[in-house]
């Protein structure tokens, strides 16, 4: 198994950079801590190494909330959820592909996304991924809910277009984002994620998520989280344009 570096976001937040979908840490009051999403197949072992390494037993992890149902933030959701006993948690729309019960929607390519997507693919393939496996969502969630047992009030914000029930999650009091695949950096700027269902649509998510009253910190699942200032960097981004 591979160390993956810790990298402290905030005193309640680290970032697990795997080479493709990152993972987030969380900590929850009481010793516990939450998941934001799981990254591929394969990467439990080093989920559970970072929780030990902040000082936690695999129970401490209490909740694993899946942002949407790509293979990248689901793929170890059911290892985690067994070695750990956690509640998952994912929008709605998503659960049943999550749950293994619906196939997975097609994205719509742009001509540079299918040439992205080739190569992810092939990565995949030649790191010999394990077979994804289906896990049970025990909370479906929706536009307006809230986390209120973590250390602050989580807004929960369903943002379509990536997939159908892609959600993110906003804290205010601290002005950090986690916006699921809508959001991804590169080059220090703010770009849509590409390999969406509904362009258009997602494009409007990302408008509203760079609305945000008190924005500062947007905890992107691919690229280098936005530490300060991200209501400026995302009214600066140019989605529309992003992947053509």
């Amino acid at each position: 198994m591979d160390t993956v570096t810790l990298t402290e976001i905030t005193p309640d937040v680290w970032q697990l950079p795997f080479p493709v979908g990152h993972v987030y840490l969380v900590a929850l009051p009481e010793d516990g801590y939450a998941a934001v999403d799981t990254g591929i197949p394969g990467s439990a072992p080093a989920i559970l190494d970072a929780l030990a390494r902040l000082g936690a037993k695999p129970a401490a992890l209490r909740q694993i909330v899946i942002t949407h149902s790509h293979i990248d933030h689901m793929g170890s959701a059911a290892d985690l959820a067994d070695a750990t006993g956690a509640r998952v948690l994912a929008g709605a729309q998503d659960a049943p592909v999550i749950r293994g019960t619906v196939p997975e929607p097609p994205p719509v390519y742009t001509p540079a996304e299918r040439v992205l997507h080739e190569g992810v693919m092939a990565g995949f393939a030649d790191a010999g991924l394990p077979p994804l496996r289906p896990v049970e969502v025990d909370v479906e969630l929706y536009e307006g809910d809230t986390l209120d047992d973590w250390a602050e009030p989580v807004r929960v914000l369903h943002v379509p277009g990536h997939t159908p029930g892609g959600i993110a999650l906003y804290l205010p009091e601290s002005g950090l984002l986690f916006p699921g695949d809508i959001i991804g950096s590169g080059e220090g700027r703010a770009v849509l994620g590409p390999f969406n269902v509904d362009r258009e649509v997602a494009i409007a998510s990302f408008r509203r998520l760079a609305t945000l009253d008190g924005l500062e910190i947007v905890c992107v699942p691919h690229g280098e989280p936005i530490r300060t200032g991200a209501r400026d960097v995302l009214a600066a981004a140019t989605p529309e344009k992003d992947w053509l």
